[in-house]
């Protein structure tokens, strides 16, 4: 199943008229890069192993997947920061609450009614992905900013720290879907009159992510100097974190690493082989301990790539959209042509995959290598037109 980040989603709250940090949109444009690999792999080039299942998978396997772990992390933790950034251009308070409260109901009816058909070519089941918990989140931020800084830092502390001492619910009813939603795993959860829901991203963990970001936010307010010292400190702080529990197993992720048969190679694998969903401690140690690092480096970056990669960062949802509809339009022209039929890999049971299917990273690569450069002139052209126009609705899109 196709279980992104992402990213989270991808949203920038700061208007095109207003300066921008670019450090978080050179950050979020690779984190949208490298996010299309992963669902490209789920569409194109699945496998009967999982990539990180370190026993069985190979180590080029493991870390196509395991370097789009960056993304989700990423995309939340951002739009965490740009709402802080964009609440301090407005002069009323309870507008931006306003504003998040419309965008985060805009982005969870489009999870629902949009994103469900464009990634599963039906409403068989109706999906609960990054896009449906950054709008959550959103939606409980909106009440949240309006308490003490100290008491949010501790909220989020708790949350991120903590979620890890909560046991899973099993089985998920429609008694304990709540905490289910709050927690869990990916789960899907039967509703009586409509599809079921699959879940992937469960909002607790990932609403304390947002949260951190938005605390965050007063450091990209800081001269450069100053700035790139904190977020290099608190990267490196993170990782050393990850470091020590990791070595230990003593806390912070549910799946302890150990010696592997096949080598050291093998074995570093499952030393950072962390859990993803729902997102543990020390997996969120490790990427968003990447992501400030990388934050605290390309401020100035002015190189050709740095470029590319703020053109996307600036229109996170246009490409979002874009690539989800490029990648599955993609693979359903692709299984027709091939196999007579259309094939969803990313939700189809193995046992449904066609006889002449095989898996191939090489042609999963090779797409994903197609797509982002086929992204790049639409995202400029909308990129210029949300600088060269104010409309209302740019806010929302």
């Amino acid at each position: 199943m196709l279980m992104l980040l992402s990213p989270a989603p991808p949203l920038a709250l700061t208007r095109a008229a207003t300066p921008r940090v670019q450090a978080i949109d050179v950050v979020r444009g690779l984190a949208m890069v490298i996010m299309a690999l992963d669902h490209i792999r789920e569409f194109w080039s699945p496998t009967l192993v999982r990539p990180e299942d370190v026993a069985h998978a190979s180590a080029l396997l493991f870390l196509t997947r395991w370097v789009t772990h960056f993304c989700a992390p990423a995309f939340v933790f951002l739009s965490g920061s740009s709402i802080y950034l964009y609440e301090q251009k407005q002069q009323s308070r309870a507008a931006v609450s306003r504003f998040l409260l419309t965008r985060g109901t805009w982005l969870v009816l489009l999870e629902v009614a949009l994103f469900t058909f464009i990634l599963s070519w039906s409403y068989s089941m109706i999906l609960l992905l990054v896009i449906w918990v950054i709008g959550a989140s959103m939606l409980l931020l909106a009440g949240l900013r309006w308490l003490p800084r100290g008491l949010l830092v501790g909220l989020a502390v708790v949350i991120l720290a903590g979620h890890n001492l909560l046991p899973a619910i099993q089985p998920v009813t429609a008694a304990n879907a709540g905490w289910a939603l709050l927690h869990n795993g990916p789960f899907v959860l039967p509703v009586p009159g409509l599809p079921p829901l699959l879940v992937g991203y469960s909002l607790g963990p990932w609403l304390g992510v947002m949260l951190a970001g938005y605390l965050v936010g007063p450091w990209f307010k800081l001269p450069l100097p100053q700035r790139t010292l904190r977020l290099r400190r608190a990267g490196a702080g993170l990782l050393g974190l990850f470091g020590v529990l990791r070595a230990t197993n003593w806390y912070g992720d549910p799946s302890p690493w150990s010696g592997q048969p096949q080598g050291l190679l093998h074995t570093a694998l499952s030393f950072i082989n962390v859990t993803k969903s729902p997102p543990s401690l020390l997996f969120l140690c490790l990427t968003i301990g990447l992501a400030l690092l990388l934050l605290s480096q390309v401020e100035t970056a002015n190189g050709w790539l740095s470029q590319a990669l703020r053109t996307f960062g600036q229109v996170p949802f246009f490409y979002y959209l874009l690539h989800f509809s490029l990648v599955s339009g993609s693979a359903w022209v692709w299984t027709t042509l091939t196999f007579g039929e259309a094939v969803n890999f990313a939700f189809v049971p193995a046992s449904a995959w066609p006889p002449a299917y095989a898996p191939s990273l090489g042609r999963a690569y090779l797409v994903w290598a197609i797509v982002v450069l086929a992204l790049y002139w639409p995202c400029r052209w909308y990129q210029r037109f949300k600088q060269q126009h104010t409309y209302w609705w740019l806010s929302y899109l």
